[in-house]
């Protein structure tokens, strides 16, 4: 076989339309764009979504929902991630220099997808429950970056109190 005899399959490559180009190329006169009417001007245009005059999808649809501008990017890291590395402390500053993270936005949260099988001490933002209860099953340490230290799963019965008389 040689590959300066390859061709295309017939049919597949086609010949570009050259319009205005005189009577005789069938694609004079008009240009393809009919006689008279708004398209056939020169610097026609169309707005996106214009659906000739009526109602377009976009202004049919009800708007729904608001943007929380107080909302905050967290960067997520799973168990079953932290459990591929080696070491046996892991700090925001060290999953971003080994390119587990990309970018640290604000703040670091551990989820608890995955098993993990050893202690380890992990220092993060957020901890999911789930991921604090895993950490703590292995024997490991979940560390609050700029809390009140080290995490505590929260209290799952509500506080007992006294009916007032």
């Amino acid at each position: 076989m040689n590959l300066s005899g390859l061709r295309p399959p017939p049919g597949q490559k086609h010949t570009r339309k050259r319009i205005g180009r005189g009577m005789g190329s069938g694609l004079g006169k008009t240009s393809t764009r009919g006689s008279k009417g708004q398209r056939a001007g020169t610097g026609f245009g169309q707005k996106r979504g214009f659906e000739g005059g009526q109602m377009p999808l976009h202004r049919r649809l009800p708007k729904r929902g608001f943007t929380n501008i107080f909302k905050k990017q967290y960067s997520i890291i799973n168990l079953s991630t932290l459990e591929e590395l080696e070491g046996d402390t892991f700090t925001p500053d060290h999953l971003l220099e080994h390119g587990v993270i990309k970018k640290l936005h604000e703040g670091l949260k551990v989820l608890g997808s995955g098993q993990l099988s050893r202690k380890v001490r992990i220092e993060a933002h957020h901890f999911s429950k789930s991921a604090l209860e895993k950490i703590q099953a292995a024997g490991g340490e979940a560390v609050v970056i700029g809390g009140a230290g080290v995490a505590v799963p929260p209290h799952t019965e509500p506080p007992h109190t006294e009916p007032r008389a």
